[in-house]
C-alpha cells in the first residue's frame, strides 16, 4: 500500500515537472516571437529611413538595383521593398511616403522613355571617369604597360569594383542634378516668356476695348451733332455754349490803318 501511494506521488511529480517545463517553453516561444516582432519592426523602420533619404532623381537607389537591371528585377525587388514599408505592416510615421516614392521609382524604370533618359546619363557618368582614369593612367607608366598587356582586362575588374560603382553612382547623381537644374531653368524661362505674352495680350486687348468705347460712344452722339448743326443752319442764331460754331470770315476794315491780309473775292 504505501509503495501505491510512493509511486503515486511520483507521477504527480514528474506530471507537475512535465507542466513547468511546458510552460517555460511557451512563454520562451513567445518571448521569440517578441523579439522577432521588434526587430522586424525595427528593420522596417530603417527601410523607410533608408528610401526616405535616397537621391531622388534616381530611381535606381530607391530599389537598391544596380544600373544594369532588367525590369522583371525591378518588379521583384519591387515586391519585395513594398511588403516592409507598407503603411497597413508597418508603423513608422512616414511609411505612406516611403510606399509611395517606391512605387514611382518603379513606374519611373517601367517607363521606356524614363528609363533610357536615366541610362544615357549612367553612360556619360562612365565615359566621364574612363576618361579621367585613362588621364591618370598615363602620368603611371608601369599602369599604362600593364594595361597594355591585359588589353583591357583590367578596365573592366576596375569596373566592377565597388571603388568605381561608387564613383559611379556619385558621377550619375552630379550629371542628373545638372540635367533637372537646367530643365527647371527652361520651365522658368518659358513660364516667364508666356506671362510676358500673356500681360502683351491683356494689354493689346484693353487698347483695342478703349478704342471701340471710343468709336461706340462717337457714334452715339453722331444725332445729337447733326442736329446741333442743323438747328444752327436754319436759325443762322448763335450757338448756344457747348455748340458747334461756324468759323468766322475775315473781311478788309478801310478805317483801320495797319496792313490787313488781302481777303480773296468771288
Amino acid at each position: 500500500m504505501k509503495i501505491n501511494i510512493e509511486r503515486e506521488e511520483c507521477v504527480i511529480k514528474r506530471k507537475k515537472s512535465a507542466m513547468g517545463e511546458s510552460n517555460t517553453s511557451a512563454d520562451e516561444d513567445l518571448l521569440l516571437k517578441e523579439f522577432f516582432a521588434e526587430v522586424s519592426e525595427v528593420e522596417r523602420d530603417n527601410e523607410v529611413v533608408r528610401i526616405l533619404s535616397c537621391f531622388k532623381l534616381n530611381p535606381f537607389e530607391f530599389l537598391k538595383l544596380s544600373f544594369d537591371s532588367s525590369p522583371e528585377d525591378v518588379k521583384k525587388q519591387y515586391r519585395k521593398i513594398s511588403l516592409m514599408v507598407h503603411p497597413d505592416k508597418c508603423k513608422h510615421q512616414q511609411a505612406k511616403e516611403a510606399f509611395g516614392a517606391l512605387a514611382k521609382a518603379q513606374q519611373q524604370l517601367l517607363d521606356q522613355q524614363e528609363r533610357d533618359y536615366i541610362l544615357s546619363q549612367v553612360t556619360a557618368a562612365k565615359e566621364e571617369l574612363r576618361a579621367k582614369r585613362k588621364k591618370q593612367l598615363k602620368k603611371d607608366t608601369a599602369s599604362k604597360l600593364k594595361l597594355l598587356v591585359d588589353e583591357g582586362k583590367s578596365e573592366q575588374v576596375y569596373e566592377q569594383s565597388e571603388e568605381f560603382q561608387q564613383e559611379l553612382k556619385l558621377k550619375v547623381r552630379e550629371l542628373l542634378t545638372e540635367q533637372e537644374w537646367r530643365r527647371r531653368k527652361m520651365a522658368m524661362r518659358i513660364s516667364e516668356e508666356e506671362g510676358r505674352l500673356k500681360k502683351d495680350e491683356e494689354e493689346q486687348k484693353e487698347i483695342w476695348k478703349r478704342k471701340r468705347e471710343h468709336e461706340e460712344q462717337w457714334e452715339g452722339t453722331r444725332e445729337l451733332r447733326v442736329s446741333s448743326w442743323r438747328d444752327f443752319m436754319k436759325s443762322g442764331k448763335k450757338s448756344k455754349k457747348g455748340e458747334l460754331r461756324p468759323p468766322k470770315l475775315k473781311t478788309e476794315d478801310p478805317n483801320k490803318s495797319y496792313v490787313q491780309r488781302p481777303v480773296k473775292r468771288g
